[in-house]
């Protein structure tokens, strides 16, 4: 007879608690913003490499693109980026970050490095260092396959 799996402290469990937790601590911390996770990594990627499309977009963030779509719609919605036609392939549209979005983005920055800070807070300095380096590691490794 197989072992039963011990949920608390299989890795994937962990994880996605991990994941539920610093998307609540998020959530809280910039509930004014009105902002997901998900929105301030397309809108802050979008800042460093403007005038991509969605495709790269969402490649760059880990994103599903044919989801991206609508996360994409709510940030136009909000004024903070528009969509404009590619120069020489009209079926492309290329997402700029508009001067709203760039103000929006510069408002959430403190607030987001802090979530980042409380998410790890349970942490000793050394562990926190250790932790992100674990992370990156695993995710490049499953990346990399």
């Amino acid at each position: 007879m197989t072992k039963r799996l011990d949920v608390a402290t299989a890795p994937g469990h962990l994880i996605r608690r991990a994941q539920q937790i610093a998307v609540g601590i998020f959530a809280q911390r910039l509930a004014e913003a009105d902002i997901t996770p998900v929105q301030f990594a397309i809108l802050n990627a979008l800042q460093d490499t403007p005038d991509i499309d969605q495709v790269t977009l969402a490649k760059r963030v880990a994103f599903d693109p044919a989801t991206s779509g609508s996360v994409i719609g709510r940030l136009e919605s909000k004024g903070w980026l528009r969509r404009q036609p590619h120069a020489t392939d009209r079926r492309r549209k290329l997402l700029v970050v508009t001067q709203q979005g760039v103000e929006a983005l510069a408002n959430m920055q403190a607030a987001v490095a802090d979530v980042q800070t409380q998410i790890l807070a349970p942490l000793s300095a050394a562990e926190q260092l250790q932790f992100v380096d674990l992370l990156t590691r695993l995710v490049a490794g499953h990346e990399a396959q």
